[in-house]
């Protein structure tokens, strides 16, 4: 299947679709927009797997299983035990492929402004102190930062089996919105 970019027309119209991209790429605000002017139903990842004091919730994937099985739904594509239920029945990924600075500025100011405010997360999770990252391995931060290359891998290598919608830059994805994703709406609506 051909890469598609922001202007190109969908080949269907979306009803499990998974938003691929890296911490802080804006997986969970582009899940939430096509969940509000789709009516699909939004699941976010993070709140199913952490629980609190950031332990993994033993739920986890049975929940994702389930709610896979549903004919409409929108999440992000993450966390590696729930990656092959969901693309098995998922029939579009759009990849946010920001360049890696604009990425680090958002998770920055993403985790900065968390902290600052003291929001909860899921299940009662704070973000951890910055200073942190540079001492824990796992920190937000130093996670973002490693793990961009491999998430990029990991999409491409998602085209031979599903539609993938690759949106560089927050300009491709409001093009996107309002051209392909909102012309497939109208259909839907008819």
């Amino acid at each position: 299947m051909p890469l598609l970019g922001p202007a190109d027309p969908l080949p269907h119209v979306p009803r499990r679709i998974l938003v691929a991209g890296n911490a802080g790429s804006g997986k969970s605000t582009l899940c939430l927009r096509i969940a509000r002017r789709h009516d699909l139903r939004r699941v976010e990842l993070d709140s199913l797997y952490w629980g609190p004091q950031w332990t993994p919730r033993p739920e986890f994937l049975d929940e994702v299983v389930a709610f896979a099985r549903e004919d409409h739904w929108v999440t992000e594509y993450q966390y590696k035990a729930a990656r092959p239920a969901l693309l098995a029945r998922a029939d579009t990924v759009v990849w946010l492929d920001h360049r890696f600075p604009v990425v680090m500025a958002r998770l920055v100011s993403r985790t900065i402004r968390r902290r600052a405010a003291g929001v909860e997360l899921w299940n009662g999770n704070r973000e951890s102190s910055l200073w942190s990252a540079f001492t824990d391995p796992e920190h937000i931060l130093r996670w973002g930062w490693k793990s961009y290359g491999r998430n990029r891998a990991r999409v491409l290598a998602l085209v031979d089996d599903v539609v993938v919608v690759r949106l560089r830059g927050q300009g491709q994805v409001e093009r996107w919105l309002s051209g392909p994703l909102a012309s497939v709406g109208e259909e839907r609506a008819r």
